[in-house]
């Protein structure tokens, strides 16, 4: 039986404009807030029309030892240029973009999914480390 994972893709962020890409601390402090900033097309822009856009970007978290997976958020962009008149006539674009805070207690890995309406399902990984 075929898996969701067996069609998730991942690849060098640089190089390709569906992967999403996070920029946070590699090591934070244990409860102390720090800024999460994803993005999808940070060095190759990502398409934001109506036919080819990304419709959303996920933050999940998996503590270091544990099998749980924590959603830290969902971020849905739902503005891509349409309108009543027609495609990508539109008056708002969202950017393929999302940032958050969080706190952690202990070291993991922060994973990033993204989703593009044509190309399906993306995902990239950091580790952090608590201190």
């Amino acid at each position: 039986m075929e898996r969701l994972s067996d069609f998730v893709k991942t690849a060098d962020w640089a190089k390709e404009k569906h992967v999403p890409v996070m920029d946070c601390p590699d090591s934070v402090q244990a409860g102390q807030a720090f800024t999460v900033s994803a993005c999808v097309g940070k060095e190759v822009p990502h398409p934001n029309t109506t036919e080819h856009h990304i419709d959303w970007i996920a933050l999940h978290f998996v503590p270091a030892g544990e099998k749980n997976v924590y959603e830290v958020g969902r971020f849905f962009l739902n503005a891509h240029g349409q309108a009543p008149t027609g495609p990508n006539e539109g008056p708002i674009h969202t950017d393929s973009s999302a940032v958050c805070n969080l706190k952690l207690q202990k070291s993991g890995t922060l994973f990033a999914t993204s989703y593009c309406n044509i190309h399906g399902l993306w995902e990239s990984a950091k580790q952090i480390t608590v201190q």
